[in-house]
């Protein structure tokens, strides 16, 4: 017995009404196209995600959420995303996904 059932028997005259809940896009969708560049780092290939202008808070969501995906490293850097390792592909068609534009910049 849950507490929905629970109240209906306390109160059996009254109305429960279920506000419908309302969905907000998590992250702030752009115009201008993200741009996903290749590069290598002391060696080391490196992802680069730039070009977003909203808020950091939502582009810091959005870097937990690709290093989650992917089970990668990486950081976020001077409104840059850095992603250790080749991406470009899989981190493309994630943003795409989400509805971003995306450029592929390099190679």
């Amino acid at each position: 017995m849950d507490l929905q059932d629970q109240l209906k028997n306390l109160f059996p005259d009254h109305q429960f009404e279920e506000k419908p809940v309302e969905e907000k896009p998590e992250i702030w969708l752009q115009e201008d196209p993200i741009l996903c560049k290749y590069e290598k780092r002391k060696g080391k290939p490196v992802t680069i995600i730039d070009g977003y202008n909203g808020a950091t808070q939502d582009f810091k969501k959005l870097a937990k959420e690709i290093k989650t995906k992917l089970s990668v490293g990486g950081s976020f850097k001077d409104d840059k995303i850095i992603i250790q390792g080749d991406y470009r592909d899989d981190i493309m068609q994630l943003l795409k996904d989400k509805g971003f534009n995306v450029k592929r910049v390099g190679g």
